[in-house]
């Protein structure tokens, strides 16, 4: 019987594949944790409730359930009017930054790569802060103004660094890496500047850029929820591709990748993404960075499976870090973006300590 060698991309794939043993284990692993974070968290604040009866009240708003209501109704009330709203909008604030995260590792082949490695937090830290500092009293498409600017930012960001990345018909990467900073050190030094003149409202605007900037009630997770799903699964959908392109750009149009294509499809759906997690929770650090690059140590390279492992595990990290935000100095609430900072730095050093990077890259 003769047997098809396989072919050189064939080669490359396999490399990328991660182990089949225990296939189901991540999944059990992270979706475990996102769980198991979204019922303490809710359960967290002046008014403590239990993990069972934060689970006992959830499932008893499902239709096929019935439950003996032994608890009481200003639970329910602080539940789902007040808690469950924020949580729900920091675990998609973390899936945002950690699918983000490894689109952009992905696609500049560097695990020091983050979200807003091209000016998405810039670009929205300068809108958030001028509508602050003018202070409109009006909404953008339903949008309060704060967010509304700060998503308009990020995204014309982009956009700008995009084109001036563009050399002839390609976008190289080390160019797109290049532009993003010189326009994201140029956004920030225009906050710096609006901060410096607009003394009155740079208490608001700093707790903003620290992650501290969170709408209350449900408005905010309805209006991010259609953007970060669409973005999310174009993301996924083009894990396969984003493998492909780890061989390099010649390497992958050889195999028959449509590349610039790929490349502004994982562009504009990372920073749609990213822009709106900005916009409704502030600037929150690390998430991206630490998130994608811990997924990939522990279960491969293949980002079919990376990006949604990465999207589920942001969920999680995000929402520990809001526990913890939320009870170190309470009822003092620290910005979330302090604590993500202040426990990532040394994790990620940890991790650069223990694993050798190549290897795992």
């Amino acid at each position: 019987m003769t047997t098809t060698p396989p072919t050189e991309g064939d080669q490359g794939l396999s490399e990328v594949q991660p182990r089949q043993r225990g296939r189901l284990s991540p999944w059990l692993w992270v979706c475990g944790a996102v769980l198991l974070m979204l019922v303490l968290n809710t359960g967290i604040g002046p008014v403590a409730i239990r993990p069972g009866e934060v689970i006992r009240i959830l499932l008893s708003r499902l239709p096929f359930l019935d439950l003996q209501a032994d608890w009481p109704q200003t639970f329910e009330t602080i539940l789902f009017q007040i808690r469950l709203p924020h949580t729900l909008l920091m675990v998609l604030t973390g899936m945002a930054l950690g699918g983000s995260g490894a689109a952009f590792q992905g696609l500049f082949r560097n695990p020091l790569a983050d979200p807003y490695i091209i000016g998405v937090a810039s670009g929205a830290g300068l809108g958030a802060v001028v509508a602050i500092a003018i202070d409109w009293p009006v909404t953008w498409m339903g949008m309060a103004i704060v967010p509304a600017a700060a998503f308009v930012g990020g995204l014309l960001t982009v956009m700008i660094v995009y084109a001036l990345a563009r050399v002839g018909k390609s976008t190289p990467v080390t160019t797109l890496i290049l532009a993003g900073v010189a326009v994201g050190t140029f956004t920030s030094a225009l906050t710096s500047l609006i901060l410096l003149v607009s003394t009155d409202q740079i208490q608001r605007a700093v707790v903003w850029l620290l992650g501290g900037f969170s709408l209350g009630g449900w408005e905010p997770v309805i209006a991010s929820l259609p953007y970060l799903i669409i973005g999310l699964i174009f993301l996924m959908l083009l894990g396969r591709p984003l493998n492909v392109l780890q061989f390099g750009d010649e390497q992958a149009l050889q195999l028959g990748l449509n590349v610039e294509r790929v490349k502004l499809l994982l562009v504009a759906a990372a920073s749609l993404v990213a822009a709106v997690a900005v916009s409704f929770s502030g600037i929150i650090g690390f998430v991206g960075l630490i998130v994608p690059h811990l997924i990939r140590l522990l279960w491969g390279t293949d980002y079919r499976r990376l990006i949604p492992l990465a999207t589920l595990g942001g969920g999680a990290v995000l929402l520990a870090s809001d526990t913890l935000a939320r009870t170190l100095l309470a009822p003092r609430e620290l910005p979330v973006g302090i604590i993500t900072s202040l426990l990532g730095a040394p994790f990620f050093l940890w991790l650069l300590r223990k694993a050798r990077v190549e290897e795992a890259w």
